[in-house]
């Protein structure tokens, strides 16, 4: 017999490693050199990504909540609408799928490595990093972004949605926080859609790549983190 959290566990794997799959796919199209969508911009990669987020939800939830997000996880355990028991396995899936993910993409681009020398695109191609690098503001950013996702994610729970319709809005949120708070570190609002392909960049064999970043590397999980507890926090008490 299943056990109902590893089999939900497993959706959060597939989800994750198909949003990752294509948001940073996306961000690969538009940076690495002699790849059709080279130069496509900011556009192209904010749509991308709420179209990788919508999928992502679609292959997970015929098996589970579809979090695909620790910061979503926590934040709906912390004010009960997730058990505890299975906010573990959730966050080790959701890591492992968004490594798979991003390891994935470096097959799928990958002679474009070698021609690209800017070793910052090739960075933000798996991980966030700040237009600004101001700690402070960095960790606002990823805060507020988060807080919004997950408030948002708990009122779609009290709308009235045509059955199987709940993933496309989840899209458009992701889309909106994308072209009006995203500028400022490239919102990753998901440690493990952060953490995962960052660990990705460091252990794999990248042509060109350059280091991980790991002093800013705190920054798109912990503020996330945050976020997603005010977020739902504020959504129960109101």
């Amino acid at each position: 017999m299943h056990n109902p959290i590893m089999t939900q566990a497993l959706g959060e794997f597939i989800g994750t490693l198909v949003l990752v799959l294509l948001g940073d796919g996306v961000v690969a199209g538009v940076s690495l050199k002699k790849s059709k969508a080279e130069g496509a911009g900011w556009i192209a990669i904010a749509l991308g990504w709420g179209l990788a987020v919508t999928l992502g939800v679609y292959s997970a939830a015929f098996l589970g909540p579809a979090h695909l997000n620790p910061a979503v996880t926590i934040g709906f355990a912390v004010i009960g609408k997730f058990p505890w028991s299975g906010v573990a396995p959730f966050i080790i899936a959701q890591m492992l799928g968004a490594f798979v993910g991003a390891a994935l993409v470096w097959l799928q681009y990958y002679p474009h490595w070698r021609e690209t020398h800017d070793q910052a695109a090739i960075l933000g191609t798996f991980a966030t990093g700040p237009a600004i690098r101001q700690p402070l503001a960095n960790l606002f950013s990823e805060t507020l972004g988060t807080a919004v996702l997950v408030f948002m994610l708990l009122a779609f729970t009290k709308g009235q949605w045509t059955a199987g319709l709940n993933p496309i809005g989840v899209g458009v949120l992701i889309t909106a926080i994308g072209f009006s708070l995203g500028g400022t570190t490239g919102y990753a609002i998901n440690p493990a859609r952060d953490l995962g392909p960052r660990l990705a960049h460091a252990v794999l064999p990248i042509a060109n790549k350059g280091g991980s970043d790991w002093s800013y590397g705190w920054i798109p999980v912990v503020g996330p983190v945050i976020g997603g507890i005010v977020g739902a926090v504020l959504f129960a008490i109101i």
